[in-house]
C-alpha cells in the first residue's frame, strides 16, 4: 500500500523560507518521477517542480532561483527548499509521485503554505 505525506507548511512572512517535506512508503523515489504541485483558493493546480528519476531538476519560472527540489534518498523523503517566499506562493502544497509500475500518481493530502505581507 502507497501512502504520500506532506508536511512543513505553515505561516511566514514575505522574503522567509520553509521547507517541505513528503514522506512516502510503499513506493520508492529513486524509481519514479515526482513533483511538487500547488493550488491556490480558486485557481487550478499548477506544478511547482519536478524531479526526474536521473535526479534533474525542472521549475516553473515563478519559482526559479527561489525554489529547490531535493530527494533524500536514504530517507526516502523528498523535500521542497522555499526562499524569498512572496504573498502569490500562497497555497496547498502536494508532492506527487509518477509510477510506472502501478500505472498511476499517489499524492498526500497536502500542506498549506501562507505568506503574509
Amino acid at each position: 500500500q502507497v501512502q504520500v505525506a506532506e508536511s512543513g507548511g505553515g505561516l511566514v512572512q514575505v522574503g522567509g523560507s520553509l521547507r517541505l517535506s513528503c514522506a512516502a512508503s510503499g513506493i520508492i523515489f529513486s524509481l519514479n518521477d515526482m513533483g511538487w504541485y500547488r493550488q491556490a483558493p480558486g485557481k487550478q493546480r499548477e506544478r511547482v517542480a519536478l524531479i526526474n528519476r536521473g535526479g534533474t531538476p525542472n521549475y516553473a519560472d515563478s519559482v526559479k532561483g527561489r525554489f529547490t527540489i531535493s530527494i533524500d534518498n536514504a530517507k526516502n523523503t523528498a523535500y521542497l527548499q522555499m526562499n524569498s517566499l512572496k504573498p502569490e506562493d500562497t497555497a496547498v502544497y502536494y508532492c506527487n509521485i509518477r509510477s510506472a509500475w502501478y500505472g498511476r500518481d499517489f499524492s498526500g493530502q497536502g500542506t498549506q503554505v501562507t505568506v503574509s505581507s
